[in-house]
């Protein structure tokens, strides 16, 4: 399994894939193995990342190499990938326009090009991140750079933030911070550290099956949980975040930061007419067939699909074969059936050798894979499951369409 990119645009292809991280490859992987010949994957990046590894970069636990192949080695041989980005689509006309000024027409057009931080939600946000006392596990190149920040600290305030449902794998806002209260505890000077925590739900995580596992957790390491609570600002210089409690603001000095940022589709989705005021900016698909509401040659898996609920890998690998069934249908003529359920799953790692595994539909019902063991209690199977398994399994099996 490996692809350069071709030299070549081609002008048109039967499935056009936007996007060559995980639901892209996979979705053109499987494709390929059953028959479907002619994919081609636009992608502009040369590296590939497996981002839920970024939370284990920023806890020391994981290197930032572990995270990363180079792009060739993880496209499909079977498809063709064309080095470029996005434009504008056209989906009228059934074509995409890529930014080096090439056109390609498609039979059937999937968008799996992810999402990007908003960084216009919080004023000062892209500032502040990049100051020497705060970071993001949400890009790529500043996880190190967490780990730097949580190894040092010893006293002092650190916040925690959480935004609402746009970001992708929501429960990856928590896991560092679980860590890392679990590394200070382990040193003697989490009593020494003010540890504040914001969610926007009433609750910690606002999914009961997952609520009374953390709960418990918090009041463990003595975090102060502020719900209901959005950052509105954040101020470099001062180290300083205005956070609004039910439309009652107060400012809060910070030590460490943590900023988990809102996050947007990408631009040209919006510009493309590809969304909806419903959709939030994100592309306006049927939630159980992925199919675009308007356009029928035009599908969307993954962080740029507005589907209700927590988006997460594992949703990811449940919508994928069911976008893969649908389009074979579609291009044999026939009306696509497969549907997706809605599952997801949030991984929370709530020390630095156990994790509640959290499996439910979007309006929160248990969608348990397996009535055998209880995954949303606390377990060090499943953290060594989400740190070693998973990645595994991520790179050997489904981007090779295997799983």
């Amino acid at each position: 399994m490996a692809q350069h990119a071709t030299d070549t645009v081609p002008t048109h292809a039967q499935v056009l894939v936007v996007g060559g991280g995980n639901g892209g490859i996979s979705l053109a992987a499987q494709l390929n193995r059953k028959g479907v010949e002619d994919v081609v994957i636009v992608e502009p990046r040369t590296e590939h990342q497996y981002r839920p590894l970024l939370s284990y970069v920023g806890a020391g636990l994981a290197s930032i190499d572990a995270a990363r192949r180079p792009q060739e080695q993880t496209m499909p041989s079977g498809s063709t990938w064309v080095r470029d980005a996005v434009e504008r689509v056209d989906p009228d006309a059934s074509t995409v326009t890529l930014t080096s000024g090439s056109t390609i027409g498609y039979d059937q057009l999937v968008l799996a090009a992810g999402s990007r931080p908003d960084w216009d939600a919080i004023p000062g946000s892209a500032e502040a991140v990049l100051a020497e006392n705060a970071s993001t596990n949400y890009l790529f190149d500043l996880a190190p750079k967490t780990w730097r920040l949580v190894d040092g600290m010893r006293s002092g305030t650190a916040l925690f933030t959480m935004p609402d449902d746009t970001c992708p794998c929501a429960g990856a806002a928590q896991k560092i911070l679980y860590m890392a209260c679990d590394l200070w505890r382990s040193r003697g000077v989490l009593g020494d550290i003010h540890v504040v925590l914001t969610v926007p739900t009433p609750t910690v995580f606002g999914v009961p099956v997952v609520d009374e596992e953390l709960t418990r957790i918090i009041a463990e390491y003595g975090i102060e949980l502020r719900t209901t609570t959005t950052v509105r600002r954040l101020d470099r210089e001062t180290s300083t975040a205005t956070l609004d409690t039910d439309g009652e603001t107060c400012e809060l000095a910070y030590d460490l930061l943590h900023l988990t940022p809102p996050h947007a589709a990408p631009a040209w989705v919006e510009h493309s007419g590809l969304s909806s005021v419903a959709a939030g900016g994100f592309v306006d698909v049927d939630p159980a067939t992925l199919q675009h509401r308007r356009h029928a040659n035009v599908w969307a898996l993954g962080d740029i699909a507005a589907t209700p609920g927590s988006s997460s890998g594992g949703g990811l690998r449940k919508q994928t074969p069911v976008v893969v069934k649908n389009l074979r249908a579609v291009l044999a003529g026939k009306a696509p059936t497969s549907r997706y359920t809605g599952y997801t799953v949030s991984p929370f790692t709530v020390s630095r050798r156990s994790m509640v595994f959290a499996e439910f539909g979007p309006d929160g019902t248990p969608m348990p894979t397996t009535k055998l063991i209880e995954l949303r209690r606390e377990r060090r199977s499943t953290f060594l499951l989400d740190r070693w398994a998973l990645p595994w399994i991520y790179w050997h099996r489904i981007l090779r369409g295997k799983a």
